[in-house]
């Protein structure tokens, strides 16, 4: 499924410069590419979340600045997700691009072609094109930071489901009620998810997550940060919930694998700052699949910082590519 893009003129080559924007919780970060591989920011504004038209001025005047001939093509990475039929988005983060065709709508008020696609999809696209995944023919990108994400590139192409949902191992009731700790079982309760169901990884994978498996165990409030330091020091309560953390998160990720079939699993997010952590979690990992590999299979991405600009300008050129063959 091609990204959603408006039917502005494209009078570029795949290859050639594009605008992107990484439209964040907090921050639009507004960058430009000038040919593949490379991307530079050029300034970061908050968002107006509430408030779909002063968002548009702001992504008119960032465009403007750079482009006020209105030729430059436009890639978003945008939170939450769109739909890749209607390019509709769905954004807990950013209300007032809810229900709104983002692609075709920041379109009409900049003058220009625009692709959109999530963050995470985003990600996936650096990774898979400048990044980790490059020239693996299945990349699975996933992240792991506050919350729990990903998404899937096949030949350097994120595939979009139903919805625009993929790669979204993070939800779904599939935690164990049990881990098995110093030859003891440990229940786990099924934790409330946001989304609405019980048991996802969401709720126990990200940095509160630790936090939360920790309080359970040792009736301790303890910040992941110190949770893995201490686990990485020998210390007792820290070894046990790290433990049960990665028995809980390798069994669902194990199956997201061996469903995806990746030779490469890039980690974004906040946790795969945590080298020791995401090495471990790659150990428990590939003990579990079907797919043996020799070799780390989850890496830490290596577009973290940049990754929502480049993956935008790496769609923004598919886009070209895919409107101008049509």
């Amino acid at each position: 499924m091609m990204p959603q893009a408006s039917s502005a003129d494209f009078g570029l080559a795949s290859d050639g410069a594009v605008l992107c924007a990484d439209i964040g919780g907090s921050f639009i970060k507004f960058g430009f590419s000038q040919e593949p591989g490379k991307v530079e920011e050029l300034e970061r504004v908050p968002v107006p979340k509430s408030d779909w038209r002063e968002l548009a001025s702001a992504m008119r005047q960032l465009a403007n600045k750079v482009d006020a001939g209105r030729t430059l093509p436009l890639g978003i990475s945008t939170a939450g997700l769109v739909e890749p039929k209607t390019g509709v988005g769905l954004s807990a983060n950013i209300p007032c691009l809810t229900g709104l065709p983002i692609a075709q709508a920041i379109s009409r008020e900049t003058g220009r072609s625009v692709f959109a696609a999530n963050d995470a999809d985003c990600l996936t696209l650096a990774e898979a094109n400048d990044g980790a995944g490059r020239g693996h023919s299945v990349v699975f990108c996933i992240i792991i930071g506050t919350g729990i994400g990903g998404g899937i590139a096949v030949n350097g192409r994120i595939l979009r489901g139903a919805g625009g949902v993929t790669g979204e191992w993070g939800h779904g009731p599939a935690l164990n009620t049990s881990v098995e700790i110093g030859g003891k079982l440990q229940h786990v309760p099924r934790f409330s998810c946001g989304c609405g169901q019980s048991g996802c990884v969401d709720t126990i994978g990200g940095a509160r997550g630790i936090e939360k498996l920790h309080q359970l165990f040792h009736g301790e409030e303890c910040s992941s940060h110190r949770i893995i330091e201490g686990w990485q020091a020998g210390d007792a309560k820290s070894r046990e919930t790290i433990e049960a953390y990665l028995q809980l998160v390798a069994d669902p990720l194990a199956v997201a694998i061996n469903t995806v079939g990746p030779s490469i699993v890039p980690v974004g997010g906040g946790l795969a700052s945590a080298d020791a952590l995401i090495a471990a979690l790659d150990e428990a990992v590939r003990t579990r699949i079907l797919n043996r590999f020799e070799r780390p299979l989850l890496v830490p991405a290596v577009r973290r910082e940049d990754g929502g600009l480049m993956g935008a300008a790496v769609l923004a050129r598919q886009g070209v590519a895919d409107v101008r063959a049509a």
